[in-house]
C-alpha cells in the first residue's frame, strides 16, 4: 500500500499506525484479567451455542480439544480485550458478556477441566458472534452486482475452524485475519488514541467501508477510487498496484463489486447520453463531420446487437449541445478509441468497468478525476496478463472479440479516504464529497443507540 498517496496535491495527514506486534500489545494494554471469585461463573451461551449451530460440531470433530487454552500464550486473554474494545466497531461491548468471560477464565486458571471447557466455549461463542457482526455491514453504499460477493456472516464452525488453522492465534487476533488486512490497522491506529475528533469519524467510516471487502486469501482486484490506483490481490495481500483514472467529482466512479467474466478486444466505446452533449455535439458543431470521422464515432439506433447507422448530417448538433435531443453515440476501435484496444466486463447497470485508455498524460496527473465514471487504466495489458496467466493482443483480433475467463475475478470498487500506508496512516482528500453523509449517519446512530 505504499503507493496510496496519488490524489490531489493538497496536504496529507500522516499519522502512526500499530504493527501486528505493538497490535498485541494494544489488545492488552488494560493489564491482566481482573480476578474474581473462586467459584466457577455459569456463563450462559446464546442461543446459537445451545442449538449446537456449529460450536458442538467443532469441538466434536476436534475430539473435545480446546482452542483457546489448548495451550499457553496470550490468546485467550487478547480475545477477551478485542471484544472488551468492540466500541471501536461501533458495538456494545456488553454484546460479549466481557466480564462473564473474564469471571469464566479466573476459573478456568485453576486447571478444573470442566472450568476450561466452560471458558473456551463461551470464547468462542462470543468470538462467533463478534465475527458475525463484523462480517455484516449495514447502510451499504455499494452496488453488488454480483450477490455472491456481499459479505454474508460465516457460520459458526468454519468462523473456529479457521481460528484454529491459524499458525500463531495470537497474530490470528492481533491481525483480524477474518477481516480485510486495512480494516485492522485503521483499528488500531484508532486505538492509538493518536487522532482528533474529527479524524476518528474518517476513520470509522474507513472502517466501516473496509467491512465490505474481502478477508482471508482470495484472489481479486481493489479499486480505490479516492486513491485513484488500483490492486492486484493474492493471498490476502497487494501484489502489484497501478495508477488508475477515475470519474470527475460531476460523474464520481460509483463503489461496486462485480465479478469480471470477460475481456472485449478491440471495443466500441458506447458514448453516454450526457457526454455525447457535453464532448462530441459542439465538436460537431464547431468542426463538422471531418471531426466525427477522424475520431470514428457513429450515430445508431442501438447500443445493442447489428445497429443502423445514421446519417450525422440529418441531426441537429446543436439541440444536442443544448441537451433538447438526445441520440446514441459509438466509437469505432481504433488509435482515438477512449476505451484503448482492451475492456474487462462485469455487466452492470451504472455501465462501469475497467478499460484501456490512449491518453497516456492523464497518469502523470496527481489528480487523476477525468472520466465519465469508468476505470481508466496505467497498464491494461499487464493486468490482463495477472486475470488471464498469458498475455493477450488485439492485433488480429476481431471488434469487440470475446475472451472468457474460466474463473471470474471479483473486483471492488472503493472509496476509502483514510488507508494505512506502511507505519503510517494517510488521509486522502474526499473528491466526491461522500465523508460528511457517512459520518453524519453514524453519528444519528450513536444517537439513536444513547436513547
Amino acid at each position: 500500500m505504499r503507493n496510496v498517496r496519488t490524489g490531489p496535491r493538497r496536504p496529507v495527514r500522516i499519522l502512526s499506525v500499530f504493527g501486528p506486534a505493538a497490535a498485541a500489545i494494544a489488545l492488552a494494554a488494560a493489564g491482566p484479567i481482573t480476578p474474581a471469585a473462586a467459584a466457577a461463573p455459569q456463563v450462559q451461551l446464546t442461543a446459537a451455542a445451545a442449538s449446537g449451530q456449529g460450536l458442538k460440531e467443532f469441538y466434536k470433530a476436534r475430539e473435545g480439544q480446546l482452542l483457546w487454552l489448548s495451550k499457553p500464550g496470550r490468546q485467550a486473554h487478547l480475545i477477551v480485550e478485542l471484544l472488551a474494545s468492540a466500541d471501536l466497531d461501533g458495538v456494545a461491548p456488553g454484546r460479549y458478556r466481557v466480564a462473564e468471560l473474564r469471571n469464566a477464565l479466573q476459573a478456568a486458571s485453576s486447571g478444573n477441566r470442566r472450568a476450561m471447557r466452560r471458558a473456551d466455549a463461551a470464547l468462542s461463542q462470543a468470538f462467533v458472534d463478534y465475527v458475525r457482526d463484523l462480517r455484516t455491514p449495514a447502510d451499504s453504499d455499494v452496488l453488488y452486482v454480483d450477490s455472491e460477493l456481499k459479505p454474508k456472516a460465516p457460520k459458526a464452525r468454519s468462523i473456529l475452524e479457521a481460528a484454529a488453522k491459524a499458525p500463531s492465534l495470537e497474530a490470528y487476533i492481533a491481525e483480524m485475519g477474518w477481516m480485510h488486512p486495512m480494516y485492522a490497522q485503521l483499528r488500531h491506529a484508532l486505538a492509538s488514541g493518536a487522532y482528533d475528533t474529527q479524524q476518528k469519524s474518517i476513520i470509522r467510516v474507513n472502517m466501516d467501508r473496509a467491512r465490505e471487502l474481502p478477508g482471508g486469501d482470495k484472489r481479486y482486484i481493489l479499486v480505490n477510487a479516492a486513491a485513484q490506483r488500483l490492486f492486484m490481490y493474492e493471498h490476502g495481500r497487494p501484489i502489484d498496484s497501478m495508477r488508475v483514472v477515475v470519474g470527475k467529482p460531476k460523474y464520481p466512479t460509483p463503489m461496486m463489486a462485480a465479478l469480471i467474466r470477460f475481456a472485449a478486444l478491440n471495443p466500441y466505446w458506447y458514448v453516454p447520453t450526457d457526454l455525447a452533449a457535453e464532448r462530441i455535439a459542439p465538436m460537431v458543431v464547431k468542426r463538422g463531420k471531418e471531426y466525427l470521422d477522424r475520431q470514428g464515432y457513429q450515430v445508431v439506433s442501438s447500443f445493442a446487437g447489428d445497429p443502423q447507422i445514421y446519417d450525422p448530417m440529418t441531426i441537429d448538433w446543436q439541440a444536442v449541445a443544448d441537451g433538447k435531443q438526445q441520440i446514441l453515440v459509438r466509437q469505432l476501435p481504433g488509435p482515438y478509441n477512449s476505451m484503448g484496444r482492451i475492456k474487462f466486463m462485469f455487466p452492470n447497470s451504472a455501465g462501469v468497468y475497467l478499460h484501456d485508455n490512449p491518453e497516456r498524460e492523464l497518469f502523470e496527473q496527481a489528480a487523476r478525476l477525468y472520466s465519465g465514471g469508468c476505470v481508466r487504466l496505467e497498464d491494461a495489458w499487464r493486468l490482463s496478463h495477472w486475470l488471464f496467466h498469458k498475455d493477450l493482443t488485439w492485433q488480429g483480433a476481431g471488434t469487440e472479440e470475446k475472451v472468457p475467463l474460466k474463473t471470474p475475478v471479483p473486483v471492488y470498487i472503493t472509496y476509502l479516504t483514510a488507508v494505512p500506508d506502511g507505519s503510517t496512516v494517510a488521509f486522502l482528500d474526499d473528491v466526491y464529497q461522500r465523508d460528511g453523509t457517512r459520518v453524519a449517519a453514524n453519528d444519528g446512530t450513536k444517537v439513536a443507540a444513547a436513547h
